[in-house]
């Protein structure tokens, strides 16, 4: 375990639940698709409608509403998945990327660079080259220490690029908590999302410019997807008082790191799913204060509804867009 050393960060102001982000009841009517197991973190949807998923007891399973079906066991905290041709791009956060068959065959794509094992893989985008766009998040925490990352705020999270040579570049480093991933619907560009920043980055992979795409979000954005014409993000939680006054406050910060994990912060039970256009204005607005669907960590769409996940609920949430 790395020692503690957090840098001061001051926060813009938290944007109120109003306006683009008025607080709603919408994803409390979503259906709920019962897993059998803890945290579907991301979700991926076949042809036939149903969805798979990879829960914290390291299985890959597929679900629709009425059945479960175990198709692998990876080994690992499986995060985000994606479709690799006609099998699965798994991120296990503990063993880095892996290629899972719908058969339940599991292989090693790639877990290091230069010599560095992945600490953290998270979140991935496959390019129509076979291009893997994916995050580490941190560089000293693994995801069970999750919150020390975001306590610490060292960024030292990264998006990087696996070409189908298996060569593997930096594309931005320097990220506070690196995690959602997407490219738009041209491939011009790969988003990013900064859970630690509460941001979304745009990287133009035309001319290698980095740019702010959303900022000052009410929450801590997540995984990331493009359905072509929107932009998904689900915030894990909204923004924590206690953590905004934590941020500029490293003494403060590195009292509640010698604290006993219960004590310490932990996910607000209210869901957010956000969708942007292109340009960054809000399209949609999804939440659930009632904590029906909570701890929301990504969204897809697929067949004109939206499939929701989360890091630790027993369920994927199929919500319909209003």
């Amino acid at each position: 375990m790395p020692r503690f050393e957090p840098v001061a960060w001051n926060p813009p102001t938290p944007p109120a639940l109003e306006g683009a982000y008025e607080e709603n009841t919408t994803l409390a009517e979503a259906e709920r698709w019962p897993t059998g197991a803890k945290g579907p973190e991301d979700v991926v949807v076949a042809d036939d409608g149903s969805a798979i998923t990879g829960t914290a007891d390291g299985r890959i399973l597929r679900l629709d509403g009425t059945g479960v079906i175990e198709l692998a066991k990876v080994g690992g905290r499986p995060l985000g998945i994606e479709w690799f041709g006609g099998d699965l791009l798994v991120c296990n956060a503990d063993l880095g990327l892996q290629v899972v068959t719908l058969g339940g065959t599991v292989s090693k794509l790639a877990d290091r660079l230069d010599g560095e094992r992945f600490l953290f893989t998270n979140n991935a985008s496959v390019a129509a080259d076979g291009t893997i766009y994916f995050t580490v998040s941190s560089t000293r925490w693994t995801l069970e220490e999750y919150i020390n990352d975001l306590l610490e705020g060292q960024p030292t999270g990264r998006l990087l690029a696996r070409s189908p040579d298996g060569t593997i570049e930096v594309v931005v480093d320097g990220l506070q908590f690196a995690n959602g991933v997407a490219l738009d619907s041209e491939e011009a560009s790969v988003f990013v999302a900064e859970t630690g920043r509460y941001a979304i980055h745009r990287h133009w992979l035309t001319d290698g410019r980095t740019e702010v795409f959303a900022s000052n979000l009410p929450g801590f954005p997540d995984n990331l997807t493009h359905d072509g014409t929107t932009l998904w993000t689900a915030l894990a939680s909204p923004r924590q008082p206690i953590v905004e006054f934590m941020s500029p406050r490293p003494l403060v910060r590195s009292v509640s790191y010698r604290l006993p994990n219960a004590l310490k912060p932990a996910p607000v039970r209210h869901g957010i799913v956000l969708g942007f256009a292109d340009d960054g204005t809000v399209t949609h607005n999804l939440q659930d204060a009632s904590g029906t669907v909570a701890v929301t960590t990504s969204a897809r769409m697929a067949s004109g509804r939206l499939f929701i996940g989360s890091l630790s609920e027993p369920h994927v949430a199929v919500a319909e867009l209003p």
